[in-house]
């Protein structure tokens, strides 16, 4: 009996490695999650646009471009970013040729009577900031708040 046990216990464990040894190339060519930011403006503040629009290229020039999705939603008073007049549009428009993406908070744009004629025109819509932003939290989605 206890040769059988032996040999049970053998056979259990040949299985698991060849078990364990079929799985480790799958492993090994899963690529790594993509790094994904979610960045808030809320303030009237062009230096702070700036801010923003520096975290976000230094994100990609550390992580590299392709390893890192990037979202900038602007709400309330930080919805002149995205206006067409902004003093930030050609670093919005470079920002944009990268691959980051911009979101305007309709509700604030329905607060101030803005239409999507007054946007830039590479600007993305939320229905709501705040919302966006949360959901985003909750896939995942690391926050910042320059």
């Amino acid at each position: 009996m206890p040769a059988r046990r032996q040999f049970l216990t053998l056979a259990a464990a040949t299985f698991a490695a060849a078990l364990i040894d079929s799985a480790t190339p799958a492993l090994a060519q899963t690529s790594p999650a993509k790094n994904r930011v979610v960045m808030q403006v809320s303030d009237a503040e062009p230096g702070k646009w700036n801010l923003t629009l520096n975290n976000a290229r230094n994100l990609q020039a550390d992580l590299g471009e392709g390893n890192v999705e990037i979202e900038v939603v602007a709400y309330g008073p930080g919805i002149g970013m995205l206006k067409s007049d902004s003093p930030v549009a050609s670093r919005i428009a470079d920002a944009t040729e990268h691959g980051i993406k911009f979101a305007a908070c309709e509700n604030t744009m329905r607060g101030q009577k803005l239409t999507k004629a007054d946007m830039l025109p590479t600007t993305g819509y939320v229905p709501a900031g705040v919302v966006e932003i949360m959901q985003k939290q909750q896939q995942g989605w690391a926050y910042l708040r320059p």
